[in-house]
């Protein structure tokens, strides 16, 4: 089977979308399957063994660099190339919808009548400013929701994002797959002195507890709530591991610990280097940090809504409402949050979640469900008359 795979960025990006997209493709490239996996040319630093399947198209991502909102805009070039690799494929798969390169293969595949399946890993982001929370709003109305209801199969990765379109009516009943988490390399730290090894080596204090975040430097992830929770929570260090527009070095916090760079192996030992992981995000699904985080036996502090991604999580996580009309009250509950669970975690460890989430069962679910998707029809042509007329069929 061939499958394309369609997504922003590569995982060189180090977001969590494109990182799922790219264990996928490597598990489907394991089990014998022809992989083409289309995204952004901003981000395709791979090994040389993996480019010969990647395909990167050329694309404006001024708005990321600008704005911080990760958005890359394909060249008019690129169009001929989507196409193409539609053309070629068994099955497309799309990670997310908004993406402009992911509605181009939307609507070729719906003219091309190859099957699409839709991986939805996030809902509607309540942006602060006023202008962009209408903006995205209006986008999923208009955009989103009509891809996820004419998608031959959708796929949720979290039960909050299934909820978020819960009223649409699917072509075939969405399926809920959780990401995986790569156990050999995110796990707990085998001894104290582990920890403090790896204290030592970045630069943090043996003494004093530290609470990790982990994503890009923007308003979404909860920067600004972190940077008045910093300065409230002075006896903790507040660890970031990240980039962005946001730069907590510009918090001049003498708390404030900022490491750039980490990813995958070179990111668990500072993990497991942390008393507790904390995401006080917005319009999340199930973010890969948290199950990262819980896997190196860390208490996560998130939101009320990210708790609820996955029920067997109820109690292991640290909910907090995120109120950004006051989120300098949400900050003291977010550092009252992240006491409780240290103490919590001292008096008893989590349990080894890491069981939970495996990237080759969440592989071989996706193979199952892509190869019954790949023997039947797909949707009407019709549908890629435009996103408007799908819009309408929505609604109906």
């Amino acid at each position: 089977m061939r499958i394309l795979i369609v997504s922003a960025y590569f995982d060189h990006h180090r977001g969590g979308i494109e990182i799922v997209a790219g264990r996928l493709a490597r598990e489907f490239r394991r089990a014998g399957h022809t992989i083409a996996w289309l995204a952004s040319a901003a981000s395709t630093h791979t090994s040389a063994s993996e480019r010969e399947w990647l395909v990167p198209v050329p694309a404006f991502n001024g708005i990321e660099k600008v704005f911080g909102i990760p958005f890359p805009v394909p060249a008019p070039t690129s169009l001929r190339m989507i196409h193409k690799q539609v053309e070629r494929a068994d099955v497309v798969m799309l990670h997310d919808c908004l993406y402009p390169a992911n509605v181009a293969a939307f609507l070729f595949a719906r003219w091309l009548r190859k099957p699409v399946v839709v991986t939805q890993h996030i809902g509607n982001v309540p942006f602060r400013n006023p202008f962009l929370r209408g903006l995205m709003k209006s986008l999923t109305r208009v955009v989103t929701r009509p891809m996820l209801a004419s998608a031959d199969q959708v796929v949720f990765i979290s039960n909050v994002t299934a909820k978020a379109f819960a009223d649409i009516r699917y072509r075939r009943p969405p399926r809920l797959i959780f990401n995986g988490i790569d156990a050999n390399v995110f796990h707990p730290a085998t001894s104290e002195g582990e920890r403090a090894a790896v204290r030592t080596q970045l630069g943090l204090p043996l003494d004093r507890p530290v609470a990790l975040f982990v994503g890009r430097f923007v308003e979404k992830k909860g920067l600004h709530i972190l940077q008045q929770a910093a300065r409230l929570g002075g006896d903790v260090v507040w660890a970031f591991a990240g980039w962005g527009p946001l730069d907590p070095r510009q918090w001049a916090l003498p708390n404030v610990r900022v490491y750039s760079g980490l990813g995958g192996t070179s990111l668990a030992p500072l993990y497991r280097a942390s008393d507790a992981f904390v995401l006080p995000s917005t319009g999340e699904g199930f973010p890969l940090v948290v199950q990262e985080a819980l896997a190196c036996g860390l208490p996560v502090v998130c939101g009320a809504e990210t708790a609820q991604a996955d029920e067997r999580l109820a109690g292991l996580l640290h909910p907090v409402a995120i109120d950004d009309r006051h989120w300098g009250r949400t900050a003291s509950d977010v550092v009252q949050a992240v006491s409780a669970a240290i103490t919590a975690h001292r008096r008893s460890p989590l349990a080894n979640v890491a069981d939970w989430y495996s990237w080759s069962r969440a592989g071989q679910l996706y193979l199952d469900l892509l190869n019954t998707i790949s023997t039947q029809p797909a949707a009407p042509r019709r549908a890629a008359a435009g996103l408007m007329d799908v819009a309408a069929k929505a609604g109906e």
